[in-house]
């Protein structure tokens, strides 16, 4: 048992207290496949309250976080199927008409994601099946939902990022999978009833949290960045 900022959790298996952060960085990927095995909420108290350290312009912390696990878990599974299959987001996810290299990056990691599947791209009811286990988190046992005061401009929504990589890096430390997905900007309405948030709270993403199922295919992918080259240069 270790405590840090005044709470403490379990170290599950796999929680490498010697991990670097550059090897959390080279290890995290997006997890589109769970196991059944539970987590515990001291665990994600834990996760959460501890990625509230990221930076924040100001110290706002215009995060709010909204956790289903276990029983929550299972009811939601419950009531999304008598909701609203989709709403028009309260965002665009990409830009219209986006350009080089942006384009391409998008393109090739969802390219290299059915092929991981092998799911040709002429397969359009095998892709879209894909798409529709979002709506089950992949499996995943709990969840987070990320919220933010619909007054924020910019710089918040940036200091959402940052809280957002922060809780990701540190459930990789220790031994657990998530996957981001703005998904759920699709069904914000059905998310926002469920966790009662008030009506000044508009949802960003949802990110799903478990034990990665070291036999899914779809856990081989990991997504091919720019060399600095390509993003970078001193000036």
């Amino acid at each position: 048992m270790r405590t840090r900022h005044d709470h403490s959790f379990t170290e599950p298996i796999g929680f490498d207290v010697r991990m670097n952060v550059i090897d959390a960085v080279g290890t995290r990927i997006s997890i589109r496949q769970f196991t059944a095995e539970p987590v515990s909420d001291e665990l994600l108290r834990g996760l959460v309250q501890d990625a509230g350290g990221a930076p924040s312009g100001g110290n706002v912390q215009p995060w709010r976080i909204y956790v289903v696990n276990g029983a929550s878990m299972a009811r939601l599974r419950e009531f999304l199927p008598t909701q609203a299959p989709m709403d028009a987001p309260e965002y665009d996810i990409y830009p219209a008409g986006l350009v080089e290299p942006y384009r391409t990056n998008r393109f090739t990691i969802g390219e290299q994601m059915y092929a991981t599947l092998g799911i040709p791209r002429d397969d359009k009811a095998g892709r879209s099946q894909q798409f529709a286990h979002n709506n089950n988190f992949f499996d995943a046992p709990a969840a987070i939902f990320c919220f933010i005061d619909r007054q924020m401009g910019l710089p918040q929504w940036s200091d959402l990022g940052m809280y957002l990589q922060t809780f990701m890096l540190l459930a990789v430390e220790r031994g657990l999978g998530t996957c981001a997905q703005e998904y759920w900007s699709i069904r914000h309405a059905a998310i926002s009833t469920f966790v009662d948030a008030p009506a000044n709270e508009m949802i960003f993403c949802g990110v799903s949290i478990g034990h990665p199922d070291p036999t899914a295919a779809i856990n081989t992918l990991k997504s091919e960045r720019m060399p600095f080259d390509g993003f970078a240069r001193f000036v």
